[in-house]
């Protein structure tokens, strides 16, 4: 039996008596981590999704699993200490997605690469073990040599440290896949409409409704998990209606050229900008992703839209230091993702110096809520939101096992130069499927590689229910190349419906609806 589709996970919650020991809301980074975390643990797991898994924030990081260097210049020690060691941890545990990468930090005076020096050897002290590998210095000449294409005029050298690098969707989908192998029931498109409450207004469990289906379950469960990232106080209005906002987001936008503008193996760092923050430009997926920016922002939605002075000042930036420098014509995608950042309490408007680390809040009537964080500590995130969930719902304690257990697809040295290598173990079965028809063995659109099978297995194993769940979470192709993304719709919405017994009304609905989205990702001249 298939426990990767819809039915096998819809049939679980049949039993309206099952009491849940966690109903997680939300599959993002935080939540499908708190899954993992949980099911691992022998606890029984419910993770709900309004859209789809990563559809969020957790889709549009800037790829990078790091200390944070901009926290180490605010002097936030047990952070950066902290994200290093999650850094080394998820290395070993998904080392078919994260990559160390190298970056290097041009100096423009000589006093910054004694600086930047001195402060990135400490980073590297910080990781101890799990270090990636030492700082140093480099000269004008070997950065010329190393990334063609930067500004030399100024130039007096570099300094090179190493991070990681990742893919942060497919990174969740292997997520969501080890929680449902431990044993959780995990669903998208699945939406948490409200709470239930006893006489003493604790809460025994969620109200949500299967947008696919329109069937609407009442769900008890001893803990109940905001994880929702940006959109934590919807829930939390849902426990107390004159509940203040807690989160403010503050939108960053990235920006995806040609690997030509910067052909290099090496990510560049520009360590001051003019709004004050780092802006990397990093080679992935044969791409090269420009970002970010940091945009205080007054609602929150599933798709953000990059604004035009975000767009601006990322190519403006760029441009200083390279020396071919971009235009609006020559940006393949642009994205834009939300940060759930704690709402300044004391009226200080600044969401750079907003905290970044996790908070945990458990209200009255139980509801713990979890904001904050980073792609690179979800797993520690996930360790204390079920250490508190023991407390709360008064489970059996049970330790955490998620330092060690691997992750879906994990593979150590996979071959990046395979196209397919985002897959890890699961390239072999995806080669299977081959066999059962040898048209899956072609690409899907002939200025891309991935395979017709690639889209049957997402459908099968990886929980995809619409085009675009295929072209910007389980492939990156809306991310990285929109126009491209848009004329591989329509065979994309053809396949799905083979497999999912779809009509050619849904084929029709579904292109609409990815075009429309695909719209905001695609720059048009001014």
């Amino acid at each position: 039996m298939n426990h990767f589709t819809r039915e096998a996970n819809v049939a679980h919650l049949s039993n309206a008596e099952k009491i849940w020991d966690l109903v997680i809301i939300g599959g993002g980074a935080t939540g499908l981590g708190a899954a993992v975390d949980s099911a691992s643990r022998g606890f029984s797991t419910l993770l709900l999704e309004q859209a789809d898994f990563a559809k969020g924030t957790s889709s549009r990081a800037t790829k990078l699993v790091h200390g944070g260097v901009r926290y180490l210049a605010q002097g936030d020690i047990g952070l950066v200490r902290e994200a290093l060691r999650e850094r080394g941890l998820l290395l070993k545990n998904a080392s078919h997605l994260v990559k160390n990468e190298s970056f290097i930090i041009p100096n423009y005076t000589w006093w910054d690469g004694v600086f930047y020096t001195i402060g990135l050897s400490i980073y590297d002290i910080l990781a101890g073990k799990l270090s990636f590998g030492r700082a140093k210095h480099i000269s004008k000449k070997e950065i010329t040599k190393r990334l063609p294409g930067i500004q030399q005029k100024g130039l007096h050298g570099g300094v090179v440290y190493h991070d990681g690098q990742f893919d942060d969707s497919r990174l969740a989908i292997n997520l969501a896949q080890t929680a449902i192998e431990q044993g959780a029931t995990l669903l998208n498109y699945f939406k948490v409409t409200g709470l239930t409450k006893d006489a003493t207004n604790k809460i025994t469990g969620v109200k949500a409704v299967d947008t696919e289906t329109g069937t609407y379950y009442q769900l008890k469960a001893k803990t109940v998990i905001n994880a929702t990232g940006v959109f934590v106080d919807d829930v939390l209005k849902m426990d107390m209606p004159e509940k203040k906002p807690m989160v403010r987001p503050s939108q960053g936008v990235h920006l995806v050229l040609d690997l030509s503008f910067l052909p290099a193996e090496d990510a560049l760092m520009i360590p001051k900008t003019e709004d004050g923050r780092v802006l990397f430009a990093v080679p992935w997926h044969e791409k090269l992703l420009i970002g970010t920016t940091d945009t205080p922002i007054d609602s929150h939605s599933l798709e953000p839209v990059a604004l035009d002075e975000e767009i601006d000042f990322i190519l403006r930036t760029a441009g200083k230091y390279l020396t071919k420098a971009p235009a609006r014509a020559d940006v393949l995608s642009v994205f834009a993702g939300l940060r759930p950042l704690a709402a300044p309490q004391d009226g200080s408007s600044k969401t750079k110096e907003i905290s970044r680390s996790h908070k945990l809040i458990v209200s009255d009537s139980g509801l713990i809520t979890i904001t904050g964080g980073k792609w690179t500590t979800y797993r520690k995130m996930a360790e204390d939101i079920v250490n508190q969930a023991i407390k709360t719902g008064q489970l059996k304690n049970s330790s955490c096992k998620t330092e060690s257990l691997s992750i879906h697809g994990n593979r150590p040295n996979p071959d990046r130069t395979n196209p397919m290598f985002v897959y890890g173990t699961d390239i072999g079965k995806i080669r299977d499927l081959y066999n059962e028809n040898p048209d899956w063995k072609n690409t899907v659109h002939p200025d891309s590689s991935y395979t017709k099978g690639e889209v049957i297995w997402s459908v099968r194993n990886e929980m995809a229910r619409t085009v675009e769940d295929i072209l910007a979470r389980r492939t990156r192709v809306l991310f990285l190349n929109a126009r491209l993304a848009t004329e591989m719709a329509p065979e994309a919405a053809r396949l799905m419906a083979g497999e999912l017994g779809k009509d050619a009304a849904w084929e029709q609905e579904q292109i609409k609806a990815f075009n429309e989205t695909a719209k905001n990702y695609i720059l048009t001249p001014h």
